[in-house]
């Protein structure tokens, strides 16, 4: 504690001859606090109190000398809201927050502060002082919560995970200042903002602030050939705080000690390179680097960096390998993308397909990208069998693990470039690249699309872009606390001018180098809207078709209603929850409407905007949620099980959006009840003797897929949204049972479907009324698909429609 018993809470810079100094309490000594940047930094050229304006702008309110407390909400940074339109109110402890709401008192109203537009509250402080501090936000007349910046100084989590705006008696604006400085600050130092008359003090560190996440240059990044005459070849590395950066490069990855050590230089906007001569392709390399050492910067001269921008690496420590792009065969370009209401997606997981699969492999095939390209190429090929055109790949970039072996789904990554060497023949060659084009080339010929699961939110072990800049590409708070609302240890700061170029340029090399066709993005929330909306712009200048899938949700909220206005359909986990429900005897008829319907209104703004789902990896399989065994595994369904999986396949397949099954959904695969198996293999390898086992459940999948996907079926694939007249849905009296008309109004055509369902265990007449009146065919039940000269009894089409229990039918009228 400091003679003044006071601490230095936090200090940044706002630019490099500015920042801001923030004190744990307001300031109430003589004068100005005696801080310096210490002996190492520069003199401060100016040193005041911030503005009570300014301070307002991130905490939300300020106090002034008389005692007035003034919340108020900028507009510049609110453009959405119309003041003349939108109603804004102050809610937290002090009012009930919701009952705020329409209370004319808590509104705030429209003024000027500094000359610049707000909305404004005022009142006595002394009404909102309180120990402990009372906690507020702001909120729209539709109960729209703004949101606080975990960055804001009086930000407070509460339990739930929200962030909140404290206010602080102790704290009203009198404990910021702000200084100039006479040179600008080297970011390579480590800095610390000290008490002068008390240098034994703890000393807060200097860290960069807003200014320093805009840094970006344009220059190539990575390992660079240049092929022509002699040939040369480039090291680049982005290291904006870095004091030096060294380059270790060796032919023998054997022998890292053999290996030639290269000073970078360091050029404009962060950038350290080194030109060397001769075509350096196959060489291994790796860097060295240097710089800050403190709560923002955990540099290490002893660790070795894998470059973020390799293209291929020996394994997950590194090194990285030299590749000149001109050796690299054209990837298939070809193959056009099907039309995104035409989709039908396979999630599936590179060794879960191949480890038991039914072909001739050696066991070194099986755990990767060759064994599963000979497996595509089989005319016994599973996912062919089913029908799908697309599989969407768990993630296949290079991964945390130990032993190549090791049984992982790679969602902790640890380079956006290269290829997962674990899923290679001969990773020291960098065959996990040409091996990678050749899989998605065989899906090509197979006629799926291929999406890759990609994770931008958050990085695995070895940190290696913590170790190159921990604050320019992670969110910490003030004391440098990693955020993990990933639940993975980290989050990347993902509208960092860089980071946004890393994540972009690593999606358009995947484009462009293996021909793949689209990705799902992990946690998107985390990504944000606006870095999503760059990514979208960037791809489609490349590959105008390409097919983008959002997980729209993280721990810290939900962006699938902010994604609407995007080109990105999103996993929509309501309609997850509710047909799992649906099947067992719950939900309501709304909701099984609004469902069928594409999720419209809230979800989704065009019809293959959601991607409607019963199972994933990152949960229990389906039929583990839906077994009547007590033990929650459905390794041996019931009789009821494979029915409910029936109607769940016909419910799936008849809604409006994209369908996708996970692997194995079509067999009753089950993972035993176990919820969390990332590192499961043997609970996730899909057991494909259990098509024989259930061999009608997988035709029944496969004649809906097959159906959907056909002429017949466009009804169920639709592009834009269609009238209010398309649907027509008749229920079962007190019953959820139901029977939805598609194409009622003839708006797309002569021809109509018509579906029912029954998810209750008693038989149900749904009454039809006037649509009974038509020439339907049925096609389906809830057992087959039928076929002309089947054996089978067809269900007639009467006013009253009869559903016998966990039933359900398919009629078309032509």
């Amino acid at each position: 504690m400091s003679l003044h018993d006071q601490r230095i809470a936090q200090a940044w810079l706002t630019a490099p001859t500015s920042g801001i100094i923030e004190l744990s309490r307001d300031w109430i000594g003589p004068g100005l606090p005696p801080l310096t940047l210490g002996p190492e930094g520069p003199a401060f050229r100016t040193f005041t109190r911030v503005p009570d304006h300014a301070f307002g702008c991130q905490s939300g309110y300020f106090v002034n000398s008389f005692g007035e407390i003034f919340f108020f909400l900028q507009l510049a940074s609110h453009p959405d809201i119309d003041p003349a339109a939108t109603a804004v109110y102050l809610a937290g402890d002090f009012n009930g927050w919701q009952q705020a709401v329409g209370q004319a008192d808590w509104r705030l109203q429209p003024a000027s502060l500094d000359g610049e537009p707000v909305l404004l509250y005022a009142a006595h402080a002394d009404r909102f002082f309180a120990q402990p501090p009372q906690r507020f936000k702001f909120v729209t007349g539709e109960h729209r919560w703004l949101p606080v910046p975990s960055q804001a100084p009086n930000a407070v989590r509460d339990d739930l995970g929200n962030y909140n705006h404290a206010i602080d008696p102790g704290r009203t604006g009198r404990h910021l200042f702000q200084f100039t400085t006479e040179d600008p600050v080297d970011l390579a130092q480590a800095l610390a903002v000290r008490w002068a008359d008390d240098p034994a003090a703890e000393a807060a560190p200097l860290r960069p602030g807003d200014f320093f996440f805009t840094m970006k240059s344009h220059a190539p990044l990575g390992a660079i050939v240049d092929g022509r005459g002699q040939g040369e070849t480039t090291f680049r590395l982005f290291a904006p705080r870095a004091r030096w950066v060294r380059l270790h490069l060796v032919a023998d990855a054997q022998k890292p000690e053999a290996a030639a050590v290269y000073e970078l230089d360091r050029r404009s906007r962060g950038i350290w390179e080194a030109h060397l001569e001769g075509n350096l392709h196959g060489w291994y390399y790796w860097y060295t680097l240097d710089g800050p050492r403190n709560a923002f910067g955990l540099f290490d001269p002893e660790r070795r960096i894998l470059d973020p921008y390799a293209l291929a690496a020996l394994g997950p420590e590194g090194p990285g390998i030299v590749v000149d792009r001109a050796r690299l065969p054209a990837p298939d370009r070809g193959f056009r993308s099907p039309a995104w209401h035409d989709l039908v997606i396979a999630e599936a997981h590179v060794r879960d397909l191949t480890a038991l699969a039914p072909v001739k492999l050696k066991a070194e095939e099986r755990r990767g990208f060759t064994g599963l390209r000979k497996w595509v190429e089989s005319p016994d090929f599973h996912l062919a069998r089913l029908g799908v055109n697309a599989v969407e790949l768990q993630p296949v970039l290079e991964y945390e693990r130990g032993d190549p072996q090791e049984y992982h789904w790679g969602y902790m990554p640890v380079s956006w470039f290269a290829p997962a060497s674990a899923y290679a023949l001969a990773p020291g060659q960098a065959s996990q690249m040409g091996e990678l084009q050749e899989l998605v080339a065989a899906f090509h010929r197979r006629g799926m699309a291929v999406l890759l699961d990609v994770v931008y939110n958050h990085v695995g072990p070895p940190l290696h872009l913590m170790q190159i800049d921990k604050l320019y590409y992670f969110e910490q708070d003030g004391a440098g606390k990693l955020a993990e609302w990933s639940g993975c240890g980290n989050d990347v700061r993902t509208h960092a001018a860089m980071a946004r170029r890393l994540i972009t340029d690593s999606l358009v090399h995947l484009v462009e180098t293996y021909g793949v066709d689209g990705f799902r993005f992990d946690l998107a929330e985390l990504i944000g809207v606006e870095v999503l909306r760059e990514i979208e712009a960037a791809l489609k200048r490349v590959k105008p078709d390409v097919i983008l899938i959002a997980e729209p949700w993280s721990f810290r909220g939900h962006i699938a209603q902010d994604l609407r206005t995007t080109g990105y359909a999103s996993w929509n986990d309501g309609y997850r929850n509710f047909l799992r429900d649906y099947v067992r005897g719950g939900g309501t008829r709304e909701m099984f409407e609004y469902f069928l319907k594409g999720s419209p209104w809230f979800f989704a703004a065009w019809p293959a905007q959601t991607v409607n789902y019963t199972e994933s990896h990152d949960d229990r399989a389906w039929i583990d949620i839906i077994t009547e065994n007590r033990d929650g595994n459905g390794a041996h369904p019931t009789l009821d099980d494979r029915r409910r999986t029936h109607l769940m396949a016909a419910i799936l397949l008849a809604s409006i959006g994209i369908p996708m099954v996970a692997a194995g959904q079509d067999f009753l695969r089950s993972k035993q009840g176990v919820n969390n198996t990332y590192q499961r293999g043997d609970l996730n390898v899909l057991d494909y003797r259990r098509l024989y086992r259930f061999p009608a459940t997988h035709a029944y999948f496969a004649d809906w897929i097959a159906f959907r996907r056909s002429e017949r079926g466009r009804l169920l694939r639709l592009y834009s949204r269609p009238g209010d007249g398309f649907f027509r849905f008749h229920f079962a009296p007190d019953s959820t049972a139901a029977a939805a008309v598609y194409n009622a109004d003839r708006s797309q055509g002569a021809s109509r479907l018509l579906f029912a369902v029954n998810p209750t265990p008693q038989d149900v007449e749904i009454p039809l009324g006037d649509t009974a009146d038509g020439a339907w065919r049925q096609l389906a039940d809830h057992e087959r698909f039928f076929s002309p000269g089947d054996h089978e009894p067809t269900l007639a089409v009467e006013e009253n429609l009869f559903v016998p229990a966990l039933g359900c039918g398919l009629w078309l009228e032509e």
